[in-house]
């Protein structure tokens, strides 16, 4: 696994997610188009691309009931969709992708959210992936302080 095309996938996976709320589009549609003409990093890990795009519309009721509870006094509605998009995929590399590190999930969040979020939205968004992964990776959290 490159560390580079797995970025890369979240790059693009993002903007898929965020075209997708915002339009509606059908994923189908979505997926070849980006894999036919928007992908232009060669070093992109294109199935991972596909498993995040497919897996957060899949879970998606899931992923923002996990969320929600951590958004204090706001609805899901009144979140930047950029930042909504990110946090849908955090969410869903810690609770379907064990495999990916808690801490590297929550940085690679962090790293699209300084890129295409709101100047301080890298803060909510650390601030709720933080709180979801106590919750869903406590076991990891909890064996890394020891180490």
């Amino acid at each position: 696994m490159n560390p580079t095309a797995r970025r890369n996938a979240r790059f693009y996976a993002l903007q898929a997610m965020y075209q997708w709320q915002i339009s509606q589009t059908p994923l189908l549609e979505l997926e070849a188009d980006f894999l036919l003409n928007q992908i232009k990093k060669k070093n992109t890990d294109r199935e991972y691309f596909k498993e995040l795009i497919h897996g957060i519309a899949k879970h998606c009721d899931e992923l923002d009931q996990v969320i929600s509870p951590f958004l204090s006094n706001r609805t899901l509605q009144e979140l930047d969709p950029i930042e909504l998009a990110i946090l849908r995929i955090g969410v869903y590399e810690l609770a379907h992708r064990l495999d990916i590190p808690y801490r590297v999930a929550i940085n690679e969040a962090l790293e699209l959210t300084k890129q295409f979020g709101s100047v301080e939205g890298f803060k909510f968004v650390n601030g709720i992936l933080d709180q979801v992964a106590r919750k869903l990776r406590h076991i990891e959290m909890a064996n890394n302080k020891k180490s």
